[in-house]
């Protein structure tokens, strides 16, 4: 089958931009596993925390924001953020503080917050209403179903083991299919430099890092639904509610290799401990634990656009953990470079974004 574009990866990045381009062009997106959004995008931390990442990520994020909010109904749902520090780390949550544009908050209040914390432990804190919860499922979910209206086609268990440019247009082959077209983007988060690989292209150094998660039941059986998101400064570890039950993350942030990550026991002891120490109800055995898979740049921004070394090859990878964030904003920029359209972005975000930084 012939398409305008073939989209690799079925992650947020792949289906946002799969949708974005669906309304001008025909589309494939090809996703290796048997359902979208399986390593990454399926297992965040689920937040919209606009101040969040560096300068460009904070840009995406802005703005992403009115997308998260309003399309379809919206995807976020209010949820405080609080970070919280022992003695020891007072200095830094003073930095963080001014750094992310949060708010002081006095022990007793944060206390008030979230009542588990140990009025011992707890020296200082720091708050904003300016963060969010994500519903990454109902995300996903909605650029899926604009791709599919606008006609596009998603095949799944379809991991692309080939790539040839002939003529102007790039022949992609998997296990029991293949299609053509003359543009072709990597959205293949953690497997994004293989895949370039496939194309002839020197890698990029992105390297996919594992992130491990705990779901515990609700500390002490109480109501933790308006519980807000807590780091301790530093993200020595992080926690929020989840459907009635409490999730805690060691924040690890482990290079590995592309594959099914799965949390590491000895890195989520030691997370879960570090927690232990900022709480007064003591830690259960956790219900269930998994880990995610976040592909970090050398520069710890985003790769979108044009690779300029191969024609009809695009990027948008390397999300580092922003790609919900930053899904709006990412995806109709590409649109808008594919499509030959004046992006909404400033020059210079995107060209801190562009592939011709890391080669």
């Amino acid at each position: 089958m012939s398409y305008d574009i073939i989209v690799i990866g079925g992650g947020i990045a792949g289906v946002s931009v799969a949708a974005e381009l669906s309304g001008e062009a025909s589309v494939l997106l090809l996703e290796a596993e048997r359902s979208l959004a399986y390593h990454a995008s399926g297992r965040s931390a689920a937040m919209f925390l606009p101040f969040y990442g560096n300068r460009v990520v904070r840009n995406l994020n802005e703005a992403s924001a009115d997308h998260h909010m309003n399309a379809d109904g919206g995807v976020l749902r209010p949820r405080p953020f609080l970070s919280v520090a022992p003695e020891a780390k007072t200095d830094h949550l003073d930095r963080a503080t001014a750094e992310l544009g949060l708010t002081p908050m006095a022990p007793e209040d944060a206390l008030k917050l979230l009542p588990i914390l140990d009025a011992d432990w707890l020296v200082a804190a720091a708050t904003t209403n300016q963060a969010w919860e994500l519903d990454t499922d109902l995300l996903i979910q909605n650029y899926r179903r604009r791709l599919l209206a606008n006609g596009g086609q998603i095949e799944t268990a379809a991991r692309v083991d080939g790539m040839t440019r002939t003529d102007g247009t790039w022949h992609v082959s998997w296990q029991g299919g293949d299609a053509r077209a003359p543009e072709v983007v990597n959205a293949a988060g953690a497997w994004a430099d293989p895949v370039a690989a496939m194309a002839g292209l020197a890698p990029l150094g992105l390297q996919p890092h594992r992130r491990s998660m705990a779901q515990l039941a609700a500390p002490g059986e109480r109501d933790v639904t308006d519980w807000p998101f807590v780091e301790e400064v530093d993200e020595s570890w992080y926690a929020r509610p989840d459907a009635g039950r409490w999730i805690v993350s060691p924040a690890d942030e482990d290079p590995v290799d592309p594959g099914d990550a799965w949390a590491d026991d000895m890195v989520l002891a030691e997370g879960l401990a570090r927690y232990q120490d900022a709480v007064t109800v003591e830690v259960t055995k956790p219900l269930t634990t998994w880990a995610g898979l976040r592909t970090i740049a050398p520069d710890r921004t985003l790769v979108v656009g044009p690779d300029p070394r191969m024609a009809g090859v695009w990027w948008s990878a390397g999300q580092a953990g922003y790609g919900f964030q930053t899904a709006p904003a990412v995806s109709r920029l590409l649109a808008a470079q594919m499509q030959g359209r004046t992006p909404d972005l400033d020059s210079e975000t995107v060209t801190a974004l562009g592939v011709e930084r890391l080669i």
